[in-house]
């Protein structure tokens, strides 16, 4: 008989929302079901009336190929939300190990994180991104959708910088970063 914290708060089927909801898991519980999952690491940018943001996220995936769309989740205490919110067009970075200066600071909160202006540029059509990224993504927001204390978006990509050379992706596991490669691979 298993007696773990998630068998015990399962609904069963008299259960109703309501119910659901009261008996979910805790915030730290959920953190903590999530830090063994490994996510690849990028960096979201968007220009905003006071000027470019970014954010470092790990919930950036493929949805489709035909139209390419991604899509994000971007909490509602960041700082860079409102910008990225308010964002009709934005650029997913997809970084690679070279790239965790990047990662590092568009993660860092309480700072400038574009005072170096060396590091970043603008694309033609006005969006900041960073040009040492592996590959990076521009993007037409086409759906925003609420989810708890978060916002999935959904964007459909218009324009990319491809790789034309491979390097090992950057990775965030267990509240640290990783690079994988041969030495990380099982088969």
């Amino acid at each position: 008989m298993t007696t773990d914290a998630s068998m015990r708060r399962s609904p069963d089927a008299h259960s109703t929302p309501a119910a659901d909801a009261l008996s979910g898991l805790s915030a730290e519980e959920f953190k903590l079901a999530f830090r063994n999952h490994a996510a690849g690491v990028s960096v979201i940018t968007a220009e905003g009336a006071v000027g470019p943001v970014g954010l470092t996220a790990t919930s950036v995936f493929s949805v489709s190929a035909n139209p390419p769309l991604l899509v994000f989740s971007i909490s509602s205490i960041s700082s860079s939300a409102p910008t990225i919110l308010a964002a009709d067009t934005l650029v997913v970075h997809l970084l690679g190990e070279g790239q965790l200066d990047i990662a590092q600071l568009c993660a860092t909160s309480g700072i400038d994180r574009f005072a170096d202006t060396s590091r970043w540029s603008r694309l033609m059509t006005g969006e900041p991104f960073f040009p040492s990224a592996h590959a990076w993504v521009r993007g037409k927001v086409i759906n925003r959708m609420e989810a708890g204390d978060s916002t999935v978006i959904a964007v459909h990509v218009v324009q990319a910088k491809v790789p034309t050379t491979p390097e090992a992706p950057l990775v965030y596991h267990n509240r640290t970063w990783h690079s994988l490669g041969p030495h990380s691979q099982l088969l």
